[in-house]
């Protein structure tokens, strides 16, 4: 339906972190059920890059088999009560509501599982409330639908603005080293390098 990237974050520690679980078919949540437990994860938390239906459609699945709630940014909160009517903008029946944000993240919080530490940068434009999840010690970021390969998110849904999303890339990612790699919600990874240098959307 929405080829999502949906990411298990872990280490030596087995505990673990899911980035925008966008599964929406039953084989899909199995899918990242068996990959959890069949490498003896513990999930401590839930992340949400930003809050358009594609990103969420595995929310209420996580909350119930892992224990944990959504965490994403307040200035997308507003989106969760459009999810049904964009579910039928795009022809799609929703199975399940998505449940409400269990903690709000904002600029610069770090988010901690086992040895491992993200931290929070807000990067608008795409949508109010993006964050993109930072790890300086492994340098590589999970930055949803905000940097892609050769391109940058969409801007004409609700809340998005084309020159923000091209500002914030700039002051809030182009400084980050350039060997980072980026983890986008669609597509293959980049780097912060290849960005600032082919990107046509920064020429």
């Amino acid at each position: 339906m929405f080829p999502v990237n949906t990411y298990v974050i872990w280490d030596n520690t087995k505990e673990a972190v899911i980035i925008d679980a966008g599964c929406f078919y039953e084989d899909e949540q199995n899918q990242l059920k068996d990959y959890i437990y069949q490498n003896g994860l513990k999930v401590k938390h839930l992340l949400n890059t930003h809050l358009h239906l594609d990103h969420i459609f595995g929310n209420s699945f996580a909350v119930k088999e892992f224990g944990v709630n959504p965490e994403a940014c307040k200035e997308d909160e507003f989106l969760l009560p459009k999810t049904t009517e964009y579910c039928k903008m795009f022809g799609v029946r929703l199975n399940e509501y998505p449940p409400a944000i269990g903690n709000h993240l904002e600029e610069g919080d770090e988010i901690t599982f086992g040895e491992t530490t993200l931290k929070a940068i807000h990067v608008p434009g795409h949508s109010p409330g993006s964050l993109v999840y930072y790890s300086e010690k492994d340098a590589c970021a999970f930055c949803g639908d905000v940097l892609f390969k050769g391109s940058i998110g969409r801007t004409d849904l609700d809340g998005g603005s084309f020159g923000q999303l091209r500002d914030s890339i700039k002051s809030k990612l182009f400084i980050l080293p350039d060997n980072t790699y980026m983890y986008p919600g669609h597509g293959g990874p980049t780097t912060i390098g290849n960005e600032k240098m082919d990107n046509p959307f920064f020429r």
